[in-house]
């Protein structure tokens, strides 16, 4: 399980998330939406060790993350997968290397095995014939799609999901949330997904959390979003709040 326990952070003075707490059962997908700037992106990586809060903790598997030393910090990053906004590829590997990157780093897999692996990611992201390709080749939805195949190449156990099919058109987003979905059942994984995409969560996760300006305003399954009447809330879920249906 993760545990997010009365995180708060600043930026410049200015508070960014205040007292933030949220639970992650284990094996369940963790829906994280919420207006831009609100911290969604800052709490992924809070939770995963990349940045430090002010206060309040966190803990994966009991673990308290930001008591670790570098060694079991860089271990405890090797159990997730992550992908981010910034896709983060290397720019002097072509796509099949950087997709295979996290195999050869764990060094447990020979080249036949990683190179079978690695085309099966590129079929399932509908790239098969661009693994030779450099990322200053690729377009901004093939780079998104590149670097989700690299986060889930090693079937870690922990997963998070920036905006994972944001500039994908409806098709390939509707692909993107199946292979969530199936690994989540397959595999087990506990996951964490921002998305603006409230049609494709809805269909994969589990619980959702939505942040504004800092604060969780809501956490609960689908039926409590879907009975939930927080104005915000509805407007983000619906598509509207209850004032547009009476103007």
């Amino acid at each position: 399980m993760i545990v997010v326990d009365n995180i708060s952070k600043s930026h410049l003075g200015r508070p960014v998330l205040e007292n933030v707490s949220i639970e992650i059962p284990e094996g369940t997908n963790l829906g994280l939406i919420g207006p831009g700037g609100a911290g969604k992106t800052l709490l992924l990586k809070i939770i995963c060790g990349l940045v430090k809060p002010d206060s309040g903790k966190v803990t994966i598997g009991g673990i308290d993350v930001h008591k670790l030393g570098a060694t079991q910090l860089a271990d405890l990053r090797f159990r997730i997968g992550m992908l981010f906004q910034n896709y983060a590829l290397f720019d002097f590997m072509n796509v099949a290397d950087n997709i295979a990157f996290p195999l050869r780093q764990e060094g447990t897999l020979g080249e036949l095995e990683i190179a079978e692996r690695v085309k099966k990611a590129l079929h399932d992201i509908s790239l098969s014939t661009i693994g030779n390709r450099f990322p200053n080749e690729l377009s901004g939805g093939m780079k998104k799609r590149v670097s989700f195949a690299r986060a889930v190449i090693r079937q870690p156990p922990i997963l998070f999901y920036d905006d994972p099919t944001a500039g994908l058109d409806p098709v390939i987003s509707s692909k993107i949330f199946i292979l969530l979905r199936t690994m989540q059942q397959e595999r087990g994984t506990t996951a964490v997904t921002i998305s603006h995409d409230i049609g494709g969560i809805k269909e994969i996760c589990d619980f959702f959390a939505m942040i504004d300006r800092g604060q969780i305003i809501f956490h609960g399954n689908r039926d409590a979003i879907e009975r939930c009447e927080i104005p915000l809330v509805m407007q983000f879920w619906r598509g509207f709040s209850d004032d547009d249906l009476d103007g």
